[in-house]
């Protein structure tokens, strides 16, 4: 299948290290986002000239917006809630979060990395190992407001990634991003009961690795193809639908939205790139978006805290 020349185009020129977790969030009209190494959070309305950015204390892995309207942080070893004044803020401001539950304390090496809300409102995310080698020693868990945390009965990974959900959500999607393989497998939310997980895609070596994901309302997943610059979508029976390609090597987290629901962004990293490579290119760390058919978009849950 040939690769059309960058359809992805600049949506808004940053410098982040790592962006990850991007989401459209319909009712402040506005995309969000974390650099994680920078240990910031973002939000952006489409048009405006620049983003709100949010200091924290701590690395944000993933993170979801909730019903109340707060924030739900995976941070690097903790869940934590967060409530800003003011969800269409603008400029720079310092946030300390209410931590909620402690993670894997006894793993040192391990911090959150990606995630996002079941079709149910429970917060479901997955670790990484920080430490070379990176042994596979990270998890993927649940949090709720009923049951707490949660740890998922899968298989130990080095790098979770990936994770997203069916559009009836009885399907749990996620990878272990040094594998180069997406897995499926079935999902209940309210056990917590996953089933023995199945390869979905297998990568070749020149596409890159799985970073992050989503699904649209048809069921297809588009993946982040970090090192290969490009975005892939697959149906729901693993196969091969696009492959659409973005003018930076490192792209990590792709999300369906904006006001018509008709764009597709995704978010970048500078991170792991060379200074001839950064040099080459310049707008690594940006947000890049396409347009898309309508009706691909499937809107986020929101976390269940009522």
């Amino acid at each position: 299948m040939s690769r059309p020349e960058h359809p992805f185009a600049l949506a808004l020129a940053q410098a982040n290290r790592l962006g990850e977790g991007l989401q459209w969030h319909a009712p402040s009209g506005r995309w969000w986002w974390t650099d994680i190494e920078s240990a910031c959070l973002y939000a952006w309305t489409p048009g405006a000239a620049t983003a709100l950015q949010v200091r924290l204390p701590e690395r944000v892995g993933c993170f979801v917006h909730a019903r109340s309207g707060a924030l739900l942080l995976a941070m690097a070893k903790r869940v934590a809630r967060l409530v800003l004044p003011d969800l269409q803020a603008t400029g720079s401001l310092d946030a300390e979060p209410e931590t909620l539950a402690p993670l894997e304390t006894q793993l040192p090496t391990t911090r959150a990395n990606d995630g996002r809300c079941d079709r149910s409102g429970a917060f479901v995310f997955g670790t990484l190992n920080e430490a070379e080698p990176r042994r596979p020693i990270g998890g993927i868990y649940q949090y709720s407001r009923a049951r707490g945390l949660r740890r998922l009965a899968l298989d130990g990974v080095a790098i979770a990634n990936s994770l997203c959900f069916s559009p009836d959500g009885r399907r749990l999607y996620y990878a272990d991003t040094p594998t180069r393989r997406i897995m499926v497998c079935d999902y209940d939310s309210a056990s917590a009961r996953v089933s023995e997980p199945r390869v979905f895609v297998r990568k070749d070596a020149g596409d890159g690795f799985p970073d992050g994901s989503c699904i649209d309302a048809k069921g297809g997943l588009w993946n982040a193809e970090w090192g290969a610059g490009t975005v892939a979508r697959y149906g729901p029976d693993g196969r091969l639908l696009g492959r659409y390609t973005v003018p930076v090597a490192n792209t990590t987290c792709p999300a369906l939205g904006g006001p018509a629901g008709d764009q597709l962004l995704v978010t970048t990293a500078r991170e792991g790139l060379s200074t001839a490579e950064l040099m080459s290119r310049p707008l690594s760390g940006s947000l890049f978006g396409m347009a898309v058919e309508p009706g691909l978009y499937l809107p986020e849950p929101l976390f269940n805290d009522d």
